[in-house]
């Protein structure tokens, strides 16, 4: 009896039992998984230090623009004057082909230092700032002996100057010793007559300048004469004739005549 029971066959059926599937990689998929993680690491890495430096890049091209903009005087006109600028370098180089080696090295630079100066005197300028503030921070004993004989230029060009003018006044002095001596000699009154000639060119300068304005004055004095005559002429041919045309060719005849 109780075997029979446990024979029969329960009324609902049974569910499906649940089935699992685990993926397990082979060996294979394992070592190419690593090394795509590997060539993509590469990659990124690679790609931030190609972006670094294009960046950097950047930053250096906006550098030298700015640079570019602050020494360039926008007042200046770059065209013509750098083509002058090279050709007057290059003229110096000419000119000192066939002179000795010091020579040929000195003028050259030195015409183009002129000329720029010349040509370009706000944008030399700047440029020469600039310089000299690279100088003063990367090479300040260089800097130091330049400033020395930028000084020791200026003492010398101080002294030339005024040499020059003691030069100047010494041949005044000469030539007014000489007329002084002339007119001991010879009894003529020269310095008189230098003085003399110079007072009577200023005052000769002043009459021109007086007649001048003197001759504009009576000028436009004879102007509004003339014109005043020419209204008092046509007021009387209007009183006096009543034929309008008439009046009119006499009209034009007084300021033809006039």
């Amino acid at each position: 009896m109780n075997f029979a029971r446990q024979r029969l066959l329960p009324i609902y059926p049974h569910p499906d039992p649940e089935i699992l599937l685990q993926e397990v990689p082979s060996e294979l998929e394992k070592q190419i998984g690593v090394l795509r993680r590997q060539v993509t690491a590469t990659y990124r890495d690679a790609h931030k230090q190609v972006q670094g430096l294009v960046d950097r890049w950047i930053g250096v091209e906006h550098t030298v623009e700015s640079r570019v903009k602050a020494v360039i005087s926008p007042e200046e006109s770059l065209t013509p004057s750098i083509l002058y600028i090279g050709v007057s370098t290059l003229t110096g180089s000419i000119l000192t082909r066939s002179r000795s080696l010091p020579l040929r090295l000195i003028f050259p630079p030195l015409l183009f230092a002129l000329s720029s100066a010349h040509l370009l005197p706000k944008t030399t300028s700047n440029l020469s700032s600039y310089l000299g503030s690279l100088e003063d921070t990367y090479a300040p004993a260089i800097a130091q002996k330049h400033d020395v004989a930028i000084a020791h230029s200026v003492m010398a060009w101080g002294r030339i100057k005024e040499a020059a003018q003691d030069a100047r006044k010494s041949l005044e002095g000469s030539v007014l010793g000489g007329v002084g001596k002339v007119q001991e000699v010879t009894g003529l009154k020269v310095g008189e007559v230098w003085k003399l000639g110079e007072e009577k060119q200023a005052q000769v300068v002043e009459t021109a300048k007086a007649v001048e304005e003197t001759a504009k004055a009576a000028g436009d004095k004879v102007q509004a004469q003339v014109v005043e005559a020419v209204k008092v002429v046509e007021k009387k041919f209007e009183e006096a004739g009543p034929d309008v045309e008439t009046n009119v060719e006499k009209k034009a005849e007084v300021k033809r005549l006039v």
